[in-house]
């Protein structure tokens, strides 16, 4: 199978009505705003909504949901040196893993490996004099053992609102008392949920290349993306999030004739203008025709 001939730029319109698109954890989970108001949701945030989609079309996925594990590990560790064996730790640990599990050579990831102990180490330090235990410390000062880094050849950006978001908060009863005469509530009784009551947002995407050589990410993989992009949000509700409060209004796709691309990502991502109530507007870029995929 080769890997990715032509450059892709890729943006995603998604409409969020009386939802939580992505709560910030350090602000009461209220949803996340820039300093101008506008609404945002993070690229993890965007990257596990991928994930969880192409886990579901029966791709193999290293960073899994937790209410989507389709093993017994316990960590991303466990279930590397479940799947890779002897050979994870080794110089043939990157490109096993990117044969392995399509997220890893799609975004990329990051193995840290602890360090390897010294066959001289001794458990039992007492028998070592203060002098000799000074020396290991030195010795073993600063050493926390390798990394081995994954770049990966498809960058998700960062989703923003076209305009200002309103946010609204509404105090509810997240707990009744189930113990005793349930006549005693407990101390986390009452809460705050909070929403965009409306919000037109767009994210961007790129894959290289040159990076897919590096990772084996090919023209098979880019198209399963493509086909998990416009139904982004479907088995994803929460009460955070119900049904029909999130939607993707329509993928744009640029897929260029070259390695290297004929436009700049820059230059591509600008050519589109959404506005306000979705609809979009797209500057012609000389050679390079986009196809309009409309949401699920």
């Amino acid at each position: 199978m080769s890997t990715l001939q032509n450059k892709i730029d890729f943006a995603v319109v998604l409409r969020v009505k009386c939802a939580n698109p992505n709560g910030d954890p350090l602000n009461g989970n209220r949803p996340r705003t820039d300093y101008d108001g506008l609404g945002e949701i993070t690229d993890v945030c965007l990257k596990r909504k991928i994930r969880d989609r192409l886990q579901e079309n029966g791709k193999a996925i290293f960073v899994q949901s937790d209410d989507r594990k389709n093993d017994d590990a316990r960590s991303l560790r466990e279930r590397a040196e479940k799947s890779l064996g002897n050979k994870f730790g080794s110089a043939e640990t990157a490109k096993l893993a990117c044969a392995t599990w399509m997220d890893v050579r799609t975004f990329g990831q990051l193995f840290a490996l602890p360090k390897k102990k010294k066959k001289n180490d001794k458990k039992d330090t007492a028998i070592s004099t203060p002098n000799e235990n000074m020396k290991n410390e030195k010795d073993n000062e600063g050493d926390t053992g390798i990394s081995i880094p994954i770049r990966g050849p498809v960058s998700v950006q960062s989703a923003f609102s076209v305009q200002p978001v309103d946010v609204t908060s509404t105090q509810i009863t997240k707990s009744v008392s189930g113990e005793g005469d349930g006549g005693k509530r407990g101390s986390d009784t009452m809460g705050m949920k909070h929403r965009v009551d409306h919000g037109i947002y767009v994210f961007f995407g790129s894959m290289n290349p040159q990076l897919a050589e590096k990772t084996g990410f090919s023209d098979d993989d880019a198209e399963a993306i493509k086909q998990v992009l416009p139904r982004m949000f479907e088995n994803d509700a929460s009460s955070a999030r119900p049904e029909g409060s999130m939607e993707v209004l329509k993928l744009i796709w640029w897929k260029h004739n070259c390695k290297s691309g004929q436009h700049s990502s820059a230059k591509v991502h600008r050519s589109l203008t959404v506005k306000p109530d979705g609809k979009v507007d797209l500057a012609r870029l000389e050679g390079l025709v986009p196809e309009q995929i409309e949401g699920f």
